[in-house]
């Protein structure tokens, strides 16, 4: 009875002290999601770093994108992670389908290059004839939707636009050489490049690199001062500058780096052994069995590089293959203007890496590094809330830089 009597005792502050316990769950939810979402943290205009020189001011005051704060969606906008995995996920939403033709080119290696031709949808604002030569992200091609979204906005800006497909990206597509492409290998991009030149005599063009791309898309500017010829800028989007340099940070957990590492790795996987046939099974081919049982062991793209990718072009180590394709050595030999944009919470580029743009800014004239707050990997999604804009920040910034630097050229004197 006495025990009885206790429990009748105690039970009135049970719920209390449960509700307590829930009040803290809650709390500490809550307090965690606020974490993980930035709730907390500003929205603020992206870091500018160039020289005052006149085109540089003419291009800040022509493109007020890029001095005006960068605004996210509410509740998921300001998380890097959040911006990366939707962007890879889903690349843009409401992607429209932008009609082009398939160009196929033979390599002197025996390789087939592709690329997406697309003509403008308009009249560009200079009436001159202007083409964005893109670049896409690591195993990326004309069919991505972030690619569709810029190819289609560009188009009814009156810019014609030719986008590269990576050796081996496109999935129907089969490759006519054992070889793919690599981190810095400017071969297809340079034929394509070449294509529209010979094509179009009157055009003129302006580069764009996204990722990867943009790796690649400055290394080929600054190997060869002809290369630079008629092309009026280049832009570089969430690029790294130096695979040897950013090697080890793609092993730390910091930012779950490591992870994203063991995704792409997979991905790349995927991508290889869906060309297994060409890549193993042609006699000028450099790979061994032995590549092919390490690649099904492969966890990182380190060891995917070390073992397959450095064997395309013969490189003796991975260090040596990082060093040669990287646009760190090249970067400095671009004299067209350049405009490089980074944000502070992309996953996969270390803040370490960023020292390489923004000191470039600051000892070139032609040169502005753009360092945004929020945007993720190549993410940069607008919205109030909660559902983005089929559009996103970076496509309004490329173009908006686009026009000043076309204006620029067709008004140079007026502008001065």
């Amino acid at each position: 009875f006495d025990f009885i009597a206790d429990v009748h005792t105690i039970s009135p502050e049970m719920p209390a002290m449960f509700d307590g316990m829930k009040l803290a769950a809650v709390a500490t939810v809550l307090y965690v999601i606020v974490r993980i979402l930035n709730l907390k943290c500003p929205t603020v205009a992206p870091d500018i770093t160039c020289q005052d020189t006149p085109l540089n001011c003419y291009l800040l005051k022509s493109c007020p994108i890029l001095t005006k704060e960068y605004i996210p969606p509410l509740l998921w906008g300001k998380s890097g992670h959040l911006q990366t995995a939707l962007y890879g996920k889903m690349g843009r939403v409401k992607s429209p389908k932008p009609r082009g033709l398939r160009k196929f080119l033979p390599m002197s290696d025996g390789a087939t290059a592709t690329f997406d031709l697309f003509e403008p949808q308009g009249v560009h604002s200079t009436e001159d004839d202007i083409t964005m030569v893109i670049c896409p992200g690591i195993g990326n091609h004309s069919e991505k939707h972030y690619i569709r979204t810029f190819v289609d906005y560009s188009q009814k800006q009156g810019y014609r636009c030719a986008v590269l497909n990576h050796l081996g990206a496109l999935p129907n597509i089969e490759l006519t050489s054992p070889r793919m492409f690599t981190y810095g290998c400017t071969w297809e991009f340079s034929a394509m490049v070449g294509y529209i030149k010979h094509t179009f005599p009157q055009t003129q063009l302006i580069v764009v690199g996204f990722s990867l791309g943009g790796n690649i898309a400055c290394k080929y500017l600054g190997e060869n001062p002809a290369n630079q010829e008629r092309v009026l800028c280049c832009v570089s989007v969430c690029q790294g500058y130096s695979a040897l340099r950013a090697q080890e940070t793609f092993l730390q957990w910091d930012q779950c780096r490591r992870l994203y590492n063991f995704l792409m790795a997979d991905n790349m996987k995927k991508i290889i052994l869906s060309h297994r046939a060409s890549l193993f099974g042609m006699s000028s081919s450099k790979m061994e069995p032995a590549d092919l049982s390490r690649l099904f062991m492969a966890t990182s793209l380190m060891q995917i590089d070390d073992n397959i990718m450095r064997k395309f072009h013969g490189h003796s180590s991975i260090k040596e293959y990082y060093e040669k394709e990287s646009c760190v050595h090249y970067i400095h030999n671009i004299s067209v203007p350049l405009l490089l944009m980074n944000t502070s919470d992309d996953p996969l580029v270390h803040q370490s890496l960023l020292t390489i743009p923004r000191t470039l800014a600051e000892k070139k004239q032609n040169v502005i590094f753009a360092l945004t707050l929020h945007g993720g990997h190549l993410g940069f999604f607008e919205g109030a809330v909660l559902f983005p804009q089929p559009l996103s920040w970076m496509d309004k910034v490329i173009v908006s830089y686009a026009n000043a630097i076309c204006q620029w050229e067709k008004h140079r004197p007026q502008c001065q």
